[in-house]
């Protein structure tokens, strides 16, 4: 590539930041050159304030912030993309595969020239893998969906499209998916590879209560967007996800 278009990362946090303070180091260690790394804190009250005042000092213009009570992780992550002033835009609460993930996502949406990029990665309780997630291309239809962590898209994205919906609890990032993907409106590149390893026990991982209302959101955002038999997408998702879990 001649010029590197710039990547804004977006990270959420609250009251975490020994954790924010580990997000912060994979994100500098991207050997990416154009990375801007966008903060949303709900108004901690732990000292990530200060921190983040350090370093928007040290590392003007890598590092933009804000600190004010949010209406959930959904209304967090979309107050950092109306905050993104890149060309592509995608989250990080985890651990990148290596240093140049970043680098090699940018790499393969130029080259195929489409709107977004994803790619693998792994579940994990500490080091031990729970369970991986590998999809590669598909449809909506037949339940498949990106792996939301390793997913980044082109801004244009989000302003044709829209933001995630705060009225989703735990499923606004499938939600959103369905919305941009089910219709083949948006473009995206696969990744054959790991590129994230995500801590288990999220939102929508954490309980069978959590994992059961993660469906049953799943399925009111399949018939919102116009999913002809959702019913039948939702058990071909049921199987895609029994069908990720692996034994280490």
């Amino acid at each position: 590539m001649n010029t590197f278009p710039k990547v804004s990362v977006v990270t959420t946090t609250y009251n975490d930041i020994e954790n924010l303070k580990r997000i912060l180091a994979e994100v500098k260690k991207q050997t990416y050159p154009n990375i801007e790394h966008i903060i949303v804190d709900g108004g901690s009250t732990d000292g990530t304030v200060d921190l983040l005042k350090e370093l928007e000092e040290k590392e003007p213009g890598r590092i933009s912030w804000m600190s004010e009570k949010d209406n959930g992780i959904y209304d967090a992550i979309n107050k950092g993309i109306c905050m993104a002033t890149g060309d592509i835009v995608g989250c990080c609460f985890d651990r990148y595969a290596d240093e140049g993930v970043l680098m090699r996502m940018v790499e393969i949406m130029e080259k195929e020239g489409t709107d977004g990029v994803h790619g693998d990665l792994c579940y994990m309780d500490g080091d031990r893998i729970v369970r991986k997630w590998h999809q590669g291309q598909g449809v909506i239809r037949s339940g498949w969906m990106p792996g939301h962590p390793t997913l980044y898209l082109k801004k244009k994205v989000y302003d044709r499209f829209g933001l995630y919906r705060t009225d989703y609890r735990i499923s606004g990032d499938y939600e959103f998916m369905v919305r941009i993907l089910y219709r083949k409106e948006v473009t995206l590149s696969y990744l054959p590879e790991i590129l994230i390893y995500m801590s288990h026990g999220g939102t929508s991982t954490n309980s069978l209560g959590a994992y059961v209302e993660s469906m049953m959101e799943g399925h009111r955002a399949l018939v919102e967007n116009h999913v002809p038999f959702a019913w039948v997408t939702d058990l071909c998702r049921v199987v895609r996800v029994l069908s990720q879990f692996v034994i280490r």
